[in-house]
């Protein structure tokens, strides 16, 4: 599938079953995020992995969103390990990191999975629940898993910008 045609496919899945996501397909999810550039190659990110049992039970408590999924990547950005661009002192962790969120959303669809990104979650608890993530800027949580067979595109999703509205042509 060419580029534009993921971009057209993907779309916010809030309705996953229960099949179970195999681990090549995981590890192509991971792949795909270290593979996404980042300002001056500085790499301020780090992906968790919530698999196990006790780490779903933690992560719900910050999370109330799981759409049906066993698996969830959680995406972090480091701060003090970020390009920091010197006219503004802009620090551009959580745009590097967001560049890997997004790598890893695409390929999930490609993949042929479903996901979402969320960003409505308690940050506090989660770094109380998971210390290993409390140096970090949380971005997102992927809850990720097979389309469930009524899983459908919101209402709005297709509702796009025009170019003229989008673009100033300078």
């Amino acid at each position: 599938m060419n580029f534009l045609e993921l971009a057209k496919e993907r779309y916010s899945c809030r309705q996953l079953s229960d099949q179970k996501v195999e681990k090549e397909k995981l590890d192509k999810i991971i792949e795909a995020g270290i593979l996404a550039p980042t300002a001056t190659n500085a790499q301020p990110y780090k992906i968790w992995l919530i698999e196990s049992d006790e780490a779903k039970e933690k992560l719900a408590k910050a999370n109330r969103y799981k759409f049906g999924a066993e698996v969830f990547f959680v995406v972090g950005a480091k701060k003090d390990a970020a390009w920091v661009r010197k006219f503004d002192n802009h620090n551009f962790a959580e745009v590097d990191a967001s560049i890997v969120a997004t790598h890893m959303m695409l390929e999930i669809t490609e993949l042929g999975l479903g996901t979402t990104w969320v960003g409505h979650f308690d940050e506090p608890l989660l770094k109380e629940e998971f210390p290993e993530m409390k140096d970090y800027e949380l971005i997102a949580i992927f809850p990720v898993g097979y389309p469930a067979k009524e899983a459908k595109p919101a209402e709005k999703h297709t509702i796009r910008r025009t170019v003229e509205e989008a673009v100033t042509y300078l």
